[in-house]
């Protein structure tokens, strides 16, 4: 098979189209043909070397760990799939090699679900992994009816269904820092927009009225948002960062994603019916990898970029 595959850490350009052994399939996996891949930042890190200090990573390196497409084979001990599947999921596994980034990979079936017939491969290919992070994420602040959530970086691969996703869970408001450029597109998913910065604390108070505060804080991006958002929740325990494990200190939760069936099979549901929108910005054919890395590199990209297969 072709593939994007590293064979040391680096920057961009270490991200090269190769010519690979198609992967073996264990007993209870699932062969996926690729048809995209989505690309997240925790990819990058993947590719300069982040993540060896916790996870056994291995050369040649095919990163991705978000995916959609057809299934090609089935292992005997299978029982949720069949050859000729649409399927999407979140593909992280206990060692760094076999990734997304290529015409096959070999998946777990925890890890998959069926695609929704009305999502495109592309949108199917974004959705996995951010939208399981934003799923899990606000469950562990048990966000319900009446909520009003805070999302720092809301116009982001995660941030952008984040917003829909507590919608789905109930939140009455729903508030998203981003920058103006983004604060139409918010506007259009029920968000109301506040630009992030220096006045941030007192922008939100503003805007909620009363005591100034929200049930909920989801942080994005760590520094400087994260550390304004105990001044912005009523209580400590409901600030939730996907990116910075200093939130203990504050009292809050962090949240990393897990592949979990049920919770794909939730975001298949919901986004099958329309209520789950994958903003997809840009998308790359496989070959262009590594441009691809350097456009999310720029911290600009709203909503997903994928990798067509």
């Amino acid at each position: 098979m072709k593939a994007i595959a590293q064979t040391e850490f680096g920057d961009a350009d270490v991200l090269v189209l190769r010519e690979l052994p198609d992967p073996p399939i264990a007993l209870d996996q699932v062969l996926v043909e690729v048809r995209a891949a989505g690309v997240n930042p925790v990819d990058r890190l993947v590719r300069m070397g982040y993540v060896a200090g916790s996870m056994p990573c291995h050369f040649p390196l095919v990163p991705g760990w978000d995916v959609a497409g057809v299934v090609r084979a089935v292992g005997p001990a299978v029982d949720g799939f069949a050859v000729g599947d649409e399927v999407f999921g979140y593909q992280r596994k206990d060692h760094v090699q076999h990734g997304t980034y290529g015409e096959l990979v070999a998946a777990t079936e925890r890890g998959l679900a069926h695609k929704p017939a009305s999502l495109s491969f592309e949108e199917a290919g974004g959705l996995a992994l951010t939208g399981l992070t934003a799923l899990q994420a606000l469950r562990k602040v048990g966000v319900s009816s009446g909520d009003t959530v805070l999302v720092h970086a809301a116009a982001g691969g995660v941030g952008h269904l984040a917003v829909q996703v507590a919608r789905i869970l109930g939140a009455s408001r729903v508030i998203g820092t981003a920058s103006p450029r983004n604060h139409g597109f918010l506007r259009g998913l029920g968000v109301e927009p506040v630009a992030y910065g220096d006045a941030l604390v007192d922008n939100v108070a503003e805007l909620v009225g009363g005591d100034g505060k929200v049930d909920v804080a989801f942080d994005c991006v760590g520094g400087a948002a994260l550390n304004d958002s105990p001044a912005l929740v009523r209580d400590p325990a409901r600030i939730v960062s996907i990116v910075d494990t200093n939130v203990l200190e504050l009292g809050g939760r962090y949240a990393y994603a897990k592949p979990v069936r049920a919770d794909l099979d939730w975001l298949a549901e919901q986004a099958g019916s329309g209520a789950l929108k994958v903003e997809v910005q840009q998308v790359f054919p496989l070959e262009q990898a590594a441009e691809a890395h350097r456009l999310l590199e720029g911290k600009h990209v709203r909503g997903k970029v994928v990798l067509a297969v």
